[in-house]
């Protein structure tokens, strides 16, 4: 497999600090080089002497960004390799010459993208299906019309040719409000939202500094997209008279798919994910208030609690509606077990 940083021709670029710069300069210049480089190669290219300030060479990813600091740095080409099969196990609810319908597990990553190269979802498709998958959505993400995030489990469609590939993908970019797709999750949230049902119609886009999360932007701003939310409450644990609970058990349904969705939208509304490092790490305490059987469980589940439970989509040739469910995974019924408790 060829090195996807392989030093050609490098690729100079002037970057200049505005108003809302801040923080470290390798965090800073990653969010600012876009998704072809990730944090620690840009720091690697720091220290490598390829950033530079007036000339001079600047060698500490630390150092803070100020307004109006310009800095050169120069990009080494990427290189994208292509995606080689490799024998990892999928766990396949239905496959046919159109499609491969799949129930994800928790750790793998869906497609190839810098620090995962290997050992994804395309990696074990193109090993299952051959050279059925070449060329479909692209070298990276062959077959590949939606995702879920790495450590989120539950139910994926994957085209196996061409008139597929474009039927799903008009699906999904419709998000169900013309045609038949729906897709539903199982979260387990902090505390108990007021309202047993509701919907959280805030926009997202990148977060300040950070290529990687997602924030709730203000519906003017440049960078916000349409992102909606429906949820239902279907358990609480250890709930209180005042209306209150240690946390609760929500169905999500999807009305856009955007990047983190659920995850962003449950933490806005004062809910987030348990396990959720990114969105929740302010709750993490939480679990030290716990009897110590809880406390183990949840302090134990090193994933947010995310999972995608159904999916529903028309067939993309025969018109069929294909409708599939999968249980709760296993460390997630434990920590259902665990809050019941």
């Amino acid at each position: 497999m060829s090195d996807p940083f392989k030093q050609a021709v490098g690729i100079r670029k002037v970057l200049t600090a505005d108003e809302t710069a801040e923080g470290r300069l390798d965090a800073w210049l990653t969010a600012q080089v876009g998704e072809d480089f990730s944090r620690s190669r840009i720091k690697a290219l720091i220290k490598d002497g390829q950033v530079s300030m007036r000339g001079e060479p600047v060698t500490d990813p630390q150092r803070k960004v100020r307004v109006g600091d310009s800095f050169e740095i120069t990009l080494p080409e990427p290189e994208d390799p292509t995606p080689q099969g490799e024998d990892i196990p999928l766990d396949i609810l239905h496959e046919d010459d159109d499609i491969i319908v799949i129930s994800k597990p928790a750790g793998l990553v869906v497609h190839p993208s810098p620090g995962n190269w290997t050992g994804t979802l395309v990696n074990a498709l193109i090993h299952h299906c051959g050279d059925t998958l070449s060329g479909i959505g692209g070298v990276r993400r062959p077959g590949i019309v939606h995702r879920l995030d790495k450590d989120t489990t539950g139910v994926m469609v994957v085209a196996k040719n061409d008139i597929a590939h474009r039927h799903l993908s008009l699906q999904f970019a419709d998000h169900g409000r013309t045609m038949p797709l729906e897709r539903a999750y199982q979260a387990i949230v902090w505390g108990r939202p007021r309202s047993l049902t509701g919907t959280v119609d805030a926009p997202l886009g990148r977060a300040t500094g950070d290529r990687t999360r997602r924030a709730v932007k203000r519906p003017d701003s440049h960078d916000a997209d349409e992102a909606i939310t429906h949820y239902e409450v279907i358990e609480r644990f250890h709930e209180t008279p005042d209306a209150t609970a240690l946390a609760s058990l929500v169905e999500c349904r999807l009305e856009t798919g955007r990047t983190h969705q659920i995850r962003v939208h449950m933490a806005h509304i004062g809910h987030p994910l348990l396990g959720d490092i990114v969105y929740g790490a302010g709750f993490k305490t939480k679990a030290n208030l716990l009897p110590e059987e809880i406390r183990k469980v949840v302090n134990g589940f090193d994933r947010q609690a995310l999972h995608a439970f159904m999916l529903q989509f028309e067939h993309p040739r025969t018109g069929e509606l294909m409708h599939f469910e999968v249980s709760l995974p296993e460390d997630m019924v434990e920590l259902v077990a665990a809050l019941r408790s």
